[in-house]
């Protein structure tokens, strides 16, 4: 009985696609007539979209552990110095790529100048051009004198400025600006940068890579640096401390020459300066060697941006393609019309089974 039941559930969902098939089939001049208009409005599509242009630059990192100076930091580390050697974890891996993609680098590499038919600009200031924002901005008061000039104080922006520049960010890092690590074993990043104009494309590839290169070197080497510049300190004053004390046993000797031998107490200062003298020279040649291996630490706190390949014009370009329009277009048109007929005959069907 179970099996009589199934070659009727069986034959019932035949009959049933049959059914449906018919009806779409019957309705083929609404479906063509679609894909036609659909495949019209795809070429028309594709003469309007603009090309888009990819700037991409790769770049190594560098993963510096201290290599040859190791014993020397070591050495340094026994005198309570840290000379700031190790390699940070901060910068490296997934976490770069989101330094780059960060609001605070976008924007100021958005503040960046850059010559434009002759005129310095900034790059937020070439978006707008290439997006005729302004043409929208007329008649508005607060944006029609609005303005971003190069290398301008972020801190002074106004409310309205703050959100256009916010706008910008948003749009880039949304669809324009991708940043990846191809492979983990390979320590290789990619920069790819998006627009419909060539130039900006190029000129915000560079900018950026040059903004977060800038930053780590500052923050990478700010310790380094800063040791290096407390030990210069520290042996210029050891160093006039040990002058005067050179000179302080020239004056004892001076004070004491032909003095009667049988007077010690008299040596006693020419005495004491000699130990000044003595221990001021250990001191400053401990101080000399770790002042150099400061120096040695901070020349190998080299840019992490090693660039690899830079965008060359042309760029790559992607055109939206006119048989692409026609297919896609026609696809899309001729799959809607087709929902659209069947929830039109399941509502009739079920407005039936009310009555």
């Amino acid at each position: 009985m179970e099996v009589q039941n199934d070659e009727i559930s069986l034959k019932e969902l035949i009959l049933k696609v049959k059914e449906w098939y018919d009806y779409l089939l019957s309705q083929w001049k609404i479906i063509v007539l679609a894909g036609v208009i659909g495949a019209g409005l795809g070429l028309a599509y594709s003469f309007i979209k603009k090309p888009v242009y990819t700037a991409t630059m790769t770049f190594a990192l560098e993963d510096e552990k201290g290599g040859g100076v190791g014993g020397a930091l070591g050495l340094a580390s026994s005198f309570g110095l840290d000379l700031g050697g190790s390699s940070g974890g901060v910068f490296s891996g997934s976490n770069l790529t989101e330094l780059f993609k960060s609001r605070s680098m976008v924007e100021k590499t958005l503040l960046s100048p850059v010559n434009v038919n002759g005129k310095n600009i900034s790059l937020a200031e070439m978006y707008i051009q290439n997006n005729e924002w302004r043409k929208s901005w007329d008649e508005k008061p607060d944006f029609a004198k609005l303005e971003f000039l190069p290398n301008a104080n972020r801190q002074k922006f106004t409310r309205v400025q703050d959100s256009i520049i916010g706008a910008i960010y948003a749009n880039l890092s949304k669809s324009a600006l991708a940043v990846a690590q191809k492979d983990k074993k390979v320590a290789i990043i990619s920069i790819d940068v998006t627009s419909e104009n060539e130039l900006f494309s190029k000129y915000f590839c560079e900018a950026l890579a040059k903004e977060v290169s800038d930053f780590y070197i500052h923050t990478k080497s700010k310790k380094s640096r800063e040791n290096m510049l407390i030990l210069e300190r520290q042996t210029d004053s050891i160093r006039r401390e040990l002058n005067g004390a050179i000179t302080g046993v020239a004056v004892a000797n001076d004070n004491t020459f032909g003095l009667n031998p049988a007077m010690n107490v008299r040596r006693a200062p020419s005495a004491r300066r000699q130990v000044d003298v003595q221990a001021n020279t250990a001191i400053l040649t401990e101080l000399v060697k770790q002042t150099e291996l400061a120096k040695v630490t901070l020349r190998k706190e080299t840019p992490l941006i090693q660039v690899i390949d830079k965008p060359i014009l042309p760029l790559k370009k992607e055109r939206f393609g006119k048989a692409k329009g026609i297919i896609l277009g026609g696809f899309l048109s001729g799959f809607f019309i087709v929902l659209y007929l069947i929830l039109k005959k399941i509502f009739k069907e079920l407005n039936n089974l009310n009555y």
